[in-house]
């Protein structure tokens, strides 16, 4: 397993590389009295999640190198310094952990981990560490809390052109996956990272709110995940670095939490066609009254102007994209498929795409646009070539997968594109 380069300029370039982390024991280790604290609605069923998501994955090897954060992980145990870090900074200093017991219990816990083999610890690592005097009767189990949301390879880390902005996470149980993405771009692809909170420890930014519109353009969601400080320090960054850049804003409603980031509202399908949630571009319902900001640099100067939603920030930009709707023309049906990420799409290149099958309307949509329907088990098992078709969208199945609240874009995380 040898490191690619990291450069990703834009959504929509053809993928080389990704990065992904396939579910484990973790996601079984939600209740109902802790899913909800996992950020999940629902407690998942692993062996149907294991059948959607290896016909996802199936896709994405067919199609670039893919890369699993277990693997790396593994690999980097075997540098003492860099397990010694992950240990002490996973016990030391992560005390929000739900278990607090008498004595030396980190250190007992500390040289515990550092003891086990290089494939064991990056299991537990990830899949946390059983509190050994748990008695079955309260929810105090784990030392190491699982983390339950790594799936979601997009969220704790954005590739952003030849740097990786380690993102500095909305919610306590998701922090110790940017400490592991910190070890992996570091050590194993050996790039360069950004973090918002080194500058501002109230600055927030997360992956599926961060598309790379262009070289010279990120299209970025504010809500419940990414804040303005987070913003903010994007804005700072590129001011010093670029002498023109742009950055266009959406402001995403605080509830329900299917709006937790931009993707499961908007997302690029090519250079010129988009997917959208109707609603946001038409500032009605939830999104009535919420903002969209184009902010733009010019040498070191920065200014902010006021647009009607991000198709015109891109026009104003020059930047024509037609928008095909996610569940069609019925608002109700829109609703319902966005509830289950069906704007939430994963580019493979310039109008090749992969998403969910189950969002039959905004399939439906795609077909009528153009999009050739490809099936992934079809894919898997060799029966079709993706190269074969100039536009498409293959489709997985997906009946668990959604439920735990993200799609194809939040379960990738690019590492390079053309």
């Amino acid at each position: 397993m040898k490191p690619c380069e990291v450069n990703v300029t834009s959504e929509t370039g053809r993928l080389r590389a990704v990065l992904l982390h396939r579910p484990g024991v973790e996601i079984e280790r939600m209740t109902p009295m802790n899913c909800a604290h996992a950020l999940y609605s629902d407690i998942l069923d692993k062996m149907n999640v294991d059948i959607e998501y290896n016909r996802f994955r199936g896709v994405l090897e067919h199609w670039a190198q893919v890369y699993y954060v277990e693997d790396i992980l593994q690999e980097l145990l075997k540098d003492e310094k860099v397990r010694e870090h992950l240990v002490t900074e996973s016990v030391f200093n992560y005390g929000h952990r739900p278990i607090k017991l008498s004595g030396n219990t980190n250190d007992r816990l500390a040289e515990e981990l550092m003891g086990m083999d290089d494939a064991k610890l990056a299991r537990v690592l990830i899949q946390g560490y059983e509190n050994p005097q748990w008695e079955g009767i309260t929810d105090n189990r784990y030392l190491l809390e699982p983390l339950y949301n790594l799936l979601f390879t997009r969220d704790a880390s954005a590739t952003i052109y030849n740097r990786v902005l380690i993102n500095s996470m909305s919610f306590e149980v998701r922090e110790r996956e940017s400490l592991i993405y910190e070890a992996i771009f570091r050590h194993f692809f050996g790039v360069e990272t950004m973090n918002a909170a080194n500058w501002n420890p109230k600055a927030r930014t997360e992956g599926g709110d961060i598309h790379i519109a262009s070289p010279d353009l990120l299209v970025v969601g504010e809500g419940v995940r990414t804040n303005a400080k987070g913003i903010e320090y994007l804005v700072q960054q590129f001011a010093r670095e670029r002498e023109k850049f742009h950055i266009i804003v959406q402001e995403l409603p605080r509830e329900p939490e299917s709006f937790i980031h931009l993707d499961m509202v908007f997302t690029f399908l090519g250079k010129h066609q988009c997917m959208a949630f109707e609603p946001m571009l038409r500032k009605q319902g939830l999104f009535a009254g919420k903002d969209t900001t184009l902010i733009s640099i010019n040498n070191g100067k920065v200014s902010y102007r006021q647009v009607k939603d991000i198709l015109a920030g891109l026009r104003h930009l020059e930047w024509d994209i037609e928008p095909i709707f996610g569940g069609g023309y019925d608002p109700w049906v829109q609703l319902r498929e966005q509830w289950h990420s069906g704007a939430n799409f994963f580019s493979l290149g310039d109008g090749k795409v992969l998403g969910y099958r189950r969002n039959a309307y905004t399939i439906e949509a795609l077909d009528k646009a153009g999009f050739a329907v490809l099936q992934a088990k079809d894919i898997v098992e060799d029966k079709v070539k993706m190269d074969d078709y100039e536009k498409f969208v293959a489709v997985f199945p997906a009946s668990e997968l959604p439920r735990a609240g993200g799609g194809a874009r939040c379960m990738t995380m690019p590492i390079l594109r053309d």
